[in-house]
């Protein structure tokens, strides 16, 4: 009996869980939709609208009133319109007095007011509690219930429990809210739709200058120059040949830019013999898009492992190896294996895609679902440990297949090295670095250092 009765009153409607109205100023779009969404919710919502007339688009469980009467039958009134009509709210001070009144505007440009617009809303209306939220999600998104990529809420203001009861709104329709302190971060999170890749400007930008720089540099050397004193037309590799050349060497000069910021860390750390003196911006700014740069190496790098599988496809290889095969034929003798080359090819190919996987590995473990599931020290390991084995492996790879250019007269064309030798030159110094840096004689007072100890600790002050 009483495991029934228990049951009985566990699917029993509990009355605690009823929502507090919520009252909508504005019909627009997003105001639709952030209604629609919260009736979903449970919420009884009321929209205050300069016109009471009920139209098709405002979803038909909400009720229309006027502003001030709306206002009145809610604590928490969503404010869905934009700065330049707050000017209404000024006579609806004395109701709104109290008030928990969330701000979601957003602007056309960075930065566009001295203040930000739910600054500028709590100056208006000093007796209401003024939080912000909601601005970085779209009413699309809100419609269409595709959330994923905009689950996340950012939310701030001045007064705690204003701003927890936004909170649990946020929870309530499936969102993730966070707290960004108090309103002065309006400011930054009202400029946050606005910002386009904010921290993969200086990747991209970086990535397209060195790819034009080395495409343009492989089509003077193996086109331009071959026409010109081989006469022969090699134009098409244009298509496949470059871009296989490219794509390898911007993998690997990125992938040793990613670890590049921290040598100089290092060093900055030494010299100085404190922690406790900040980098220069430009290291501070190049140390924080290093996932993407990383990222954007292993797009090249994947490019490559793409144009080397197709490459036996193409109509040059099959003619080259056909050649080789019918000259073997017209000289009536059969060119013995060369085991050197056998071992050579077979080892660049090996370290190839060993270097490749740690590079996938590395890649998988930066993406949020991944890197949310490792500690801190786990995540370190695969991203400095295994990262400097992937940087390792890629070097080794390219040196295996690139180094007969070295010393080799005819690779220089036009007194210019051949663009595996170039594309060496900062993942060697990378690793020579820190190769340094890791004896016990360097690491030891680094690692000291990194732990708080301090060689002057009056001049660091």
């Amino acid at each position: 009996m009483n495991k029934n009765s228990s049951n009985i009153m566990a699917l029993a409607p509990s009355t605690s869980n009823k929502r507090e109205t919520v009252c909508i100023f504005g019909t627009g779009d997003f105001g639709r939709a952030l209604g629609h969404k919260m009736i979903q919710s449970g919420y009884p919502v009321v929209y205050g609208s300069r016109s009471t007339q009920i139209s098709n688009l405002i979803p038909k469980d909400a009720e229309v009133l006027g502003h001030a009467e709306a206002a009145q039958k809610a604590a928490v009134i969503i404010i869905a319109i934009q700065r330049q009509h707050y000017g209404f709210l000024t006579p609806l001070a004395e109701i709104l007095h109290g008030k928990v009144l969330v701000d979601i505007s957003n602007n056309l440009k960075l930065n566009q007011y001295p203040e930000s617009n739910a600054e500028y809303l709590a100056q208006l209306l000093p007796g209401s509690k003024v939080v912000k939220a909601f601005n970085t999600v779209s009413a699309w998104a809100l419609q269409s219930g595709t959330l994923d990529a905009s689950r996340q809420v950012f939310v701030c203001g001045d007064d705690v429990e204003a701003k927890q009861m936004v909170m649990n709104i946020v929870r309530a329709l499936g969102l993730t809210p966070l707290d960004k302190g108090s309103l002065l971060a309006a400011q930054e999170i009202e400029n946050y739709p606005l910002q386009l890749f904010p921290m993969w400007k200086f990747p991209i930008f970086l990535s397209l200058g060195l790819t034009v720089f080395f495409f343009f540099y492989c089509l003077a050397l193996d086109v331009i120059y071959t026409y010109i004193y081989e006469n022969n037309n090699f134009s098409f590799f244009i298509a496949i040949t470059i871009p296989n050349r490219v794509c390898p060497v911007m993998a690997l000069i990125l992938l040793a830019l990613v670890y590049l910021p921290g040598i100089f860390a290092a060093i900055i750390q030494l010299y100085r013999g404190t922690k406790y003196r900040r980098f220069p911006d430009w290291l501070d700014k190049w140390m924080l898009c290093r996932k993407q740069l990383g990222l954007i190496a292993l797009a090249f790098a994947s490019l490559h492992a793409v144009f080397t599988l197709v490459t036996p496809l193409r109509a040059f290889a099959s003619w080259r190896t056909g050649k080789g095969i019918i000259s073997q034929v017209l000289n009536n003798r059969t060119e013995p294996l060369n085991n050197t080359n056998a071992w050579l090819s077979d080892s660049y190919l090996a370290l190839g895609i060993l270097g490749f996987f740690f590079f996938v590995l590395l890649g998988i473990t930066s993406l949020p679902s991944v890197s949310n599931n490792v500690n801190w020290r786990e995540f370190r390991f695969v991203q400095s440990k295994l990262g400097y084995l992937a940087l390792i492996l890629c070097t080794a790879h390219t040196l295996v297949y690139g180094g007969k250019w070295f010393l080799s007269p005819s690779a220089y064309k036009w007194y210019l090295p051949n663009i595996y030798i170039l594309s060496l030159i900062v993942p060697c110094a990378v690793l020579v670095v820190k190769f340094v840096l890791i004896f016990p004689c360097v690491d030891k007072p680094l690692t000291q250092i990194r732990q708080g100890w301090e060689r002057n600790p009056k001049c660091s002050e």
